[in-house]
């Protein structure tokens, strides 16, 4: 077994990573080289065979993994809070964890499988190369990358599915709700609710079961790069933006950015300089 990590990102060569608790704040990536196995996630059975595509969102779901005695896999692992603030606005980034929770699994042609792999392996020799004074940015990129080709190979394998029944139609609705930069000024859920023309607890419950995660998750992952792109341009002071972002005050704003952030808003600026 190969592990190579650092506090973000971790390269591995055995799929029971996913099992460890080190790495449960990650979602992981990985490519079946070899052989054949077999998981439960999210209280369904997969089958992995050679060029599956496995995206892992919830590692601390994943029970029961079984594998034949040739099964090979390589895997790259990342912070989830990394990756997410790492994506600009995109609705494929949501619409897309959606559906790789309910399906984790993407077969891939041996071009693509290749291609992936590749992904993987840039990640992996540039790993723990700190001392380049561009570390951080360097690895968000290569992982854009691989998220991106992930996004390419998702839309194309299930491009003709379509799925009608009552619950995922307000969930995807929900979905195209976000999508139209609407949280630059709406983020209470009960909003989203009342337009959706379903209750709150109805609303909670169809999004939790479909993706794992919260409506206010959600909410909060359409709007980070609304505020990171308001923040990013100086013409706006930090009065306006609350004022645009329809904050209530400029104390909630502040508080706002600490928890989504990691900083103030005026410590986010200065550390853009």
């Amino acid at each position: 077994m190969m592990i190579l990590k650092d506090f973000d990102l971790a390269y591995s060569t055995d799929i029971h990573m996913i099992e460890d608790e080190r790495f449960s704040h990650c979602i992981f990536h990985i490519i079946c080289i070899n052989g054949e196995g077999s998981f439960v996630y999210n209280e369904s059975c997969f089958h992995i065979n050679k060029n599956d595509l496995i995206v892992i969102s919830r590692p601390d779901e994943v029970k029961n993994i079984a594998v034949t005695n040739d099964f090979r896999i390589e895997c790259f692992a990342a912070n989830a809070h990394f990756l997410r603030n790492s994506l600009p606005p995109n609705d494929y980034s949501i619409r897309g964890s959606m559906s790789l929770y309910q399906d984790p699994i993407i077969p891939l042609s041996a071009e693509n499988a290749e291609k992936f792999l590749a992904d993987i392996h840039h990640l992996r020799d540039r790993l723990g190369e700190k001392e380049s004074l561009y570390y951080y940015e360097i690895m968000e990129s290569m992982c854009l990358t691989m998220i991106y080709d992930i996004f390419g190979f998702h839309a194309v394998y299930y491009c003709n599915r379509e799925d009608v029944d009552h619950a995922n139609y307000v969930v995807n609705e929900f979905l195209r709700m976000l999508s139209t930069g609407i949280t630059r000024t709406q983020r209470d859920a009960t909003y989203f609710a009342e337009q959706l023309h379903v209750s709150l607890k109805y609303l909670s419950r169809v999004v939790k079961r479909a993706t794992g995660e919260t409506i206010t998750s959600y909410i909060d992952r359409a709007t980070i790069p609304i505020l990171r792109k308001y923040l990013d341009d100086e013409r706006f002071s930090l009065t306006q933006i609350s004022d645009i972002m329809n904050f209530t005050s400029l104390s909630y704003f502040s508080r706002y950015c600490s928890k989504h952030l990691g900083m103030t808003p005026s410590k986010y600026r200065s550390s853009k300089v």
